[in-house]
Protein backbone atom coordinates (compact mmCIF):
# COMPACT_ATOMS: atom_id res chain seq x y z
CA UNK A 1 0.00 0.00 0.00
CA UNK A 2 1.47 3.14 -1.26
CA UNK A 3 1.94 6.28 1.30
CA UNK A 4 -0.79 9.17 1.61
CA UNK A 5 0.72 11.97 0.05
CA UNK A 6 1.51 14.99 2.70
CA UNK A 7 -1.10 17.45 3.01
CA UNK A 8 -0.48 20.84 1.32
CA UNK A 9 0.37 23.46 3.56
CA UNK A 10 -2.39 25.94 4.20
CA UNK A 11 -2.83 29.11 1.92
CA UNK A 12 -3.57 32.34 1.91
CA UNK A 13 -6.26 32.86 -0.28
CA UNK A 14 -5.36 36.56 -1.26
CA UNK A 15 -1.77 36.47 -1.82
CA UNK A 16 -1.89 32.24 -3.00
CA UNK A 17 1.18 31.95 -0.21
CA UNK A 18 1.53 29.45 2.54
CA UNK A 19 -0.03 31.09 5.39
CA UNK A 20 3.55 31.22 7.18
CA UNK A 21 4.80 33.11 4.11
CA UNK A 22 1.93 35.64 3.56
CA UNK A 23 3.04 38.80 2.06
CA UNK A 24 -0.66 40.19 2.31
CA UNK A 25 1.17 43.04 5.63
CA UNK A 26 3.03 44.18 2.30
CA UNK A 27 1.01 45.28 0.07
CA UNK A 28 0.18 49.16 0.00
CA UNK A 29 -3.07 49.91 -1.89
CA UNK A 30 -1.98 52.74 -4.78
CA UNK A 31 -4.06 54.38 -7.20
CA UNK A 32 -2.10 54.12 -10.54
CA UNK A 33 -3.60 56.08 -13.39
CA UNK A 34 -1.87 54.04 -16.34
CA UNK A 35 -3.50 50.58 -16.55
CA UNK A 36 -1.29 48.04 -16.24
CA UNK A 37 -1.18 43.93 -17.56
CA UNK A 38 1.15 42.24 -16.05
CA UNK A 39 2.10 38.46 -18.13
CA UNK A 40 3.56 36.08 -15.42
CA UNK A 41 5.53 33.07 -16.46
CA UNK A 42 3.92 30.17 -14.69
CA UNK A 43 7.12 29.09 -12.85
CA UNK A 44 6.69 32.81 -11.13
CA UNK A 45 3.54 32.20 -9.80
CA UNK A 46 4.68 30.82 -6.55
CA UNK A 47 8.35 31.54 -6.62
CA UNK A 48 8.32 32.59 -2.72
CA UNK A 49 10.74 35.72 -3.85
CA UNK A 50 8.70 37.06 -6.87
CA UNK A 51 8.00 40.67 -6.85
CA UNK A 52 4.95 40.50 -9.56
CA UNK A 53 2.27 39.47 -7.02
CA UNK A 54 3.10 42.55 -4.81
CA UNK A 55 2.37 44.80 -7.23
CA UNK A 56 -0.98 43.35 -8.55
CA UNK A 57 -2.35 42.75 -5.15
CA UNK A 58 -1.19 46.75 -4.54
CA UNK A 59 -1.84 48.77 -7.42
CA UNK A 60 -5.69 49.54 -7.69
CA UNK A 61 -5.43 48.90 -11.84
CA UNK A 62 -4.04 45.99 -12.56
CA UNK A 63 -4.32 42.70 -14.18
CA UNK A 64 -2.25 39.70 -13.82
CA UNK A 65 -2.54 36.82 -16.17
CA UNK A 66 -0.39 33.44 -16.18
CA UNK A 67 0.88 31.90 -19.26
CA UNK A 68 4.11 31.59 -21.64
CA UNK A 69 1.79 31.37 -25.28
CA UNK A 70 -1.53 33.07 -25.14
CA UNK A 71 -4.03 33.14 -27.34
CA UNK A 72 -4.13 35.81 -29.77
CA UNK A 73 -7.66 37.23 -29.67
CA UNK A 74 -7.58 37.08 -25.72
CA UNK A 75 -4.61 38.65 -25.14
CA UNK A 76 -5.67 41.65 -27.48
CA UNK A 77 -7.99 42.29 -25.48
CA UNK A 78 -6.41 42.45 -22.00
CA UNK A 79 -3.98 45.16 -24.24
CA UNK A 80 -6.88 46.95 -25.99
CA UNK A 81 -6.31 49.93 -28.18
CA UNK A 82 -2.83 48.67 -29.33
CA UNK A 83 -2.05 53.18 -29.74
CA UNK A 84 -2.63 53.34 -26.24
CA UNK A 85 -0.56 50.64 -25.30
CA UNK A 86 3.70 49.82 -24.86
CA UNK A 87 5.34 47.04 -23.80
CA UNK A 88 8.16 47.62 -20.97
CA UNK A 89 11.52 45.49 -22.20
CA UNK A 90 14.25 46.86 -23.68
CA UNK A 91 15.51 46.40 -27.47
CA UNK A 92 16.10 42.73 -28.44
CA UNK A 93 15.72 42.67 -32.22
CA UNK A 94 12.13 40.61 -32.22
CA UNK A 95 9.39 43.10 -33.88
CA UNK A 96 9.30 46.18 -35.33
CA UNK A 97 10.63 48.37 -32.07
CA UNK A 98 9.27 51.45 -32.21
CA UNK A 99 9.58 53.84 -29.47
CA UNK A 100 6.54 54.53 -27.49
CA UNK A 101 5.30 57.75 -26.58
CA UNK A 102 4.55 58.61 -22.99
CA UNK A 103 1.85 61.08 -23.22
CA UNK A 104 -0.51 58.31 -25.11
CA UNK A 105 0.24 55.66 -23.12
CA UNK A 106 -2.91 54.30 -20.91
CA UNK A 107 -1.81 50.78 -20.89
CA UNK A 108 2.17 49.24 -19.66
CA UNK A 109 2.16 45.60 -20.27
CA UNK A 110 4.89 43.73 -18.68
CA UNK A 111 6.75 40.56 -18.47
CA UNK A 112 7.11 39.07 -15.56
CA UNK A 113 9.90 36.30 -16.17
CA UNK A 114 13.43 35.33 -15.99
CA UNK A 115 15.23 37.24 -18.81
CA UNK A 116 15.29 33.97 -20.99
CA UNK A 117 11.81 32.76 -19.93
CA UNK A 118 10.78 37.02 -21.17
CA UNK A 119 12.21 36.42 -24.25
CA UNK A 120 10.72 33.26 -25.21
CA UNK A 121 7.67 34.76 -24.35
CA UNK A 122 7.88 37.55 -26.80
CA UNK A 123 8.84 35.07 -29.22
CA UNK A 124 5.94 33.46 -28.83
CA UNK A 125 3.62 35.94 -28.51
CA UNK A 126 3.98 37.77 -31.90
CA UNK A 127 1.10 40.49 -30.41
CA UNK A 128 3.52 41.44 -27.68
CA UNK A 129 6.17 42.24 -30.43
CA UNK A 130 4.22 44.50 -32.25
CA UNK A 131 3.76 47.10 -29.19
CA UNK A 132 5.58 50.38 -28.54
CA UNK A 133 8.91 49.56 -26.83
CA UNK A 134 9.20 51.21 -23.67
CA UNK A 135 12.80 51.30 -22.33
CA UNK A 136 13.99 52.86 -18.73
CA UNK A 137 16.36 55.21 -18.23
CA UNK A 138 18.85 56.15 -15.65
CA UNK A 139 17.82 53.47 -13.39
CA UNK A 140 18.60 53.24 -9.42
CA UNK A 141 20.07 51.14 -7.68
CA UNK A 142 18.11 47.62 -7.49
CA UNK A 143 16.97 46.78 -4.06
CA UNK A 144 15.77 43.40 -5.07
CA UNK A 145 19.04 41.78 -3.52
CA UNK A 146 17.78 38.82 -3.01
CA UNK A 147 17.76 37.30 -6.72
CA UNK A 148 20.28 37.30 -9.09
CA UNK A 149 20.06 39.80 -11.83
CA UNK A 150 21.63 39.43 -15.72
CA UNK A 151 22.84 42.71 -15.44
CA UNK A 152 23.75 44.83 -12.18
CA UNK A 153 21.45 47.55 -13.49
CA UNK A 154 18.37 45.37 -13.85
CA UNK A 155 15.11 45.67 -11.60
CA UNK A 156 12.40 43.44 -10.49
CA UNK A 157 9.54 43.57 -11.81
CA UNK A 158 7.65 45.54 -8.88
CA UNK A 159 10.75 48.25 -9.36
CA UNK A 160 10.38 48.80 -12.97
CA UNK A 161 6.88 49.25 -13.06
CA UNK A 162 6.56 51.51 -10.01
CA UNK A 163 9.40 53.73 -11.77
CA UNK A 164 8.23 53.46 -15.45
CA UNK A 165 4.50 54.79 -13.39
CA UNK A 166 6.14 57.31 -11.91
CA UNK A 167 7.35 58.62 -15.37
CA UNK A 168 4.37 57.81 -17.18
CA UNK A 169 2.21 60.33 -14.55
CA UNK A 170 5.37 62.27 -13.90
CA UNK A 171 4.68 61.80 -10.09
CA UNK A 172 7.50 59.52 -9.19
CA UNK A 173 7.34 60.13 -5.50
CA UNK A 174 3.23 58.37 -5.37
CA UNK A 175 5.06 55.31 -5.73
CA UNK A 176 7.61 56.26 -2.69
CA UNK A 177 5.31 53.85 -0.41
CA UNK A 178 4.91 50.53 -2.33
CA UNK A 179 9.01 50.96 -2.96
CA UNK A 180 9.77 51.00 0.42
CA UNK A 181 7.04 48.14 1.67
CA UNK A 182 9.04 46.11 -0.92
CA UNK A 183 12.61 46.85 0.57
CA UNK A 184 10.82 45.44 3.75
CA UNK A 185 9.39 42.13 1.59
CA UNK A 186 12.82 41.85 0.63
CA UNK A 187 14.39 42.13 4.36
CA UNK A 188 12.00 39.71 5.40
CA UNK A 189 12.67 37.29 2.65
CA UNK A 190 16.39 37.21 3.19
CA UNK A 191 15.85 36.46 6.77
CA UNK A 192 13.82 33.19 5.89
CA UNK A 193 16.79 32.60 3.50
CA UNK A 194 18.85 32.85 5.85
CA UNK A 195 17.16 30.49 8.55
CA UNK A 196 16.37 33.83 10.71
CA UNK A 197 12.57 33.92 11.85
CA UNK A 198 11.23 37.02 11.06
CA UNK A 199 11.05 40.23 12.96
CA UNK A 200 8.29 40.02 15.40
CA UNK A 201 5.76 43.56 15.54
CA UNK A 202 6.82 45.73 18.10
CA UNK A 203 3.92 46.43 20.34
CA UNK A 204 3.21 50.12 21.47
Amino acid sequence: MSPAPAPSRPRCPRCERPLSACVCHWTRPTDNQVLVLILQHPQERHHAKNSAGLLALSLARCRREVGEVFDPVQLSEWIGPLRSAALLYPRTGLGPETDARPPQIRKLVIIDATWRKSLRMLAGNPLLQSLPRLALQDTPAPRYRIRRARQPHQLSTLEACCQALGELEDRPAHYEALLAAFDGFVAEQARWMAGLPPPQPSVS
